[in-house]
C-alpha cells in the first residue's frame, strides 16, 4: 500500500479536492453554452456540478479530520485549461468547450466512467475515480487501526452543517449529503457518497437505494444517447483567453475571474474558521457568488461576439485572479462590478448580489 502514512493520506486527500474542482469549470462552461436554461441537459449538468462541490467539501472534511489543512486559493491548486484530469491514466483531456454529444462522450463519460466490478483500488495513475477513492478508503481503515486516525477530528473547522448542502432537481437526498467526519464510519460514508453519486457500480444506474437519482455517468449518458436533446447551443470559443475578446469585454472577464477566484478564497476561510456565525456568512457568500454572480456573468459573455469577426461567442475563462493587498476580495469585487454595470446596464442586478457579500477580512487560521 502506497498510502501508508498520515502525511501520504493528507496528500492524496488534497489531490481528491483538486480532482473534484478540476471537473467543475469544464462542466459549467458546457452548461453555460446550452441556450435553454430550463432544458433537461442544462439542469442535469447543473445537478452534477452541485454534487462535485459536495464531493470537494467531503474530501476537505476528511482532510481536516485527519489533521490536514485544505488548500483552495492557490495558483497551484486552481485548475487551468486545457488540462488533464489529475493523476488519471490514461490522460483525459479537459477543455472549456461548448456542449455537444462529442464533448459528453469524449470528456464527461470517461471522467465519470464506473469501475469494473471487482477492480482493485488505485492510489495514483487510477483507471477510474472510484478506484482512487477506494484506495483512500483502504488507507483510512489501515491507518485508523494503527494510530487512532480520528483522535482529533477538529469538526468545528469542517463544513459540518448538513443544511449547507441541499440536493436540486435530478438529485436526491438519499444519495448522500454533507456531514461532519469524526470517526471511521463517517469517513467511509463520505467516500461511499462520492463513489455512488459519481459512477455507481457497473450496470447500476442509480446513486440512491430507491432509484430516484441517476449516477453522474448515466446522467451524461442520457445526453450522449439523445434521450435528452441539447437543443440550441451557443457557439462559444474553445479554451478562450482575454486576447480572443474585444477590450470592451475585459472588465466583464476580470469581474468573472475575480468572483470565481473568490469562491476559492471563501473555501479557504470556511475551513480556517471555528466561529459558527462567520462560517454561516461565508457559506452564504459562496452560494451567492456561484449561483448568482458567476451564472449571470457567464451567460452574458456567451451572448457577446468574440473578436475574430466570425459567429463564435465569448465565454468565461476561469482563470486565477490575484486580489490586491490592502482590500478585502468582496470590496474589490464591488469596485469591479460598479465599473461593469456602468458600461453594461443589463447587468445591474449584480449590484444587489455583490452588496450582500459580507466584508470579512481574510485570515489563514484562528
Amino acid at each position: 500500500m502506497v498510502i501508508d502514512t498520515r502525511q501520504s493520506l493528507q496528500e492524496h486527500l488534497q489531490w481528491a479536492i483538486q480532482v473534484e474542482l478540476s471537473t467543475i469549470p469544464t462542466y459549467l462552461y458546457a452548461m453555460y453554452s446550452i441556450d435553454d436554461r430550463g432544458s433537461d441537459p442544462y439542469i442535469l449538468i447543473r445537478s452534477v456540478v452541485v454534487e462535485e462541490m459536495l464531493h470537494a467539501a467531503l474530501a476537505a472534511n476528511l482532510l481536516v479530520a485527519v489533521g490536514g489543512t485544505p488548500r483552495f486559493y492557490d495558483e497551484d491548486v486552481m485548475p487551468s485549461y486545457p488540462m488533464d484530469l489529475p493523476h488519471h491514466d490514461p490522460p483525459i483531456r479537459m477543455n472549456l468547450e461548448r456542449c455537444t454529444t462529442d464533448f459528453i462522450e469524449r470528456v464527461c463519460l470517461p471522467i465519470e466512467h464506473p469501475r469494473e466490478v471487482g477492480s482493485l483500488p488505485e492510489d495514483d495513475n487510477y483507471d477510474t475515480i472510484g478506484q482512487f477513492y477506494l484506495a483512500v478508503e483502504q488507507a483510512i481503515e489501515y491507518l485508523d487501526e494503527r494510530e487512532s486516525l480520528f483522535a482529533n477530528p477538529r469538526v468545528e473547522r469542517q463544513m459540518m452543517d448538513p443544511e449547507y448542502y441541499a440536493p436540486i432537481e435530478f438529485d436526491d437526498v438519499e444519495s448522500g449529503g454533507l456531514h461532519p467526519i469524526d470517526d471511521l464510519d463517517s469517513a467511509c460514508r463520505a467516500i461511499e457518497t462520492v463513489i455512488h453519486q459519481g459512477e455507481g457500480v457497473r450496470d447500476e444506474h442509480w446513486a440512491d437505494p430507491h432509484h430516484h437519482e441517476m449516477t453522474h455517468y448515466y446522467k451524461f449518458k442520457k445526453i450522449a444517447d439523445g434521450t435528452f436533446s441539447l437543443g440550441d447551443v451557443r457557439p462559444v470559443l474553445e479554451n478562450p483567453t482575454a486576447d480572443d475578446f474585444s477590450p470592451a469585454l475585459h472588465p466583464v472577464l476580470d469581474l468573472f475571474n475575480a468572483a470565481y477566484s473568490y469562491t476559492y478564497v471563501l473555501m479557504d476561510e470556511i475551513y480556517a474558521t471555528t466561529d459558527r456565525d462567520r462560517k454561516d456568512k461565508l457559506v452564504n457568500d459562496l452560494y451567492t457568488v456561484m449561483s448568482g454572480v458567476l451564472s449571470q456573468l457567464a451567460r452574458f459573455l456567451t451572448t457577446c461576439p468574440a473578436s475574430n469577426g466570425g459567429e463564435e461567442r465569448a465565454g468565461p475563462t476561469f482563470e486565477f485572479y490575484r486580489f490586491e493587498e490592502g482590500s478585502t476580495p468582496a470590496t474589490h469585487i464591488r469596485r469591479l462590478t460598479t465599473s461593469v454595470v456602468r458600461k453594461y446596464g443589463e447587468l445591474a442586478t449584480l449590484n444587489g448580489m455583490v452588496e450582500s457579500l459580507h466584508t470579512i477580512p481574510r485570515r489563514s487560521a484562528e
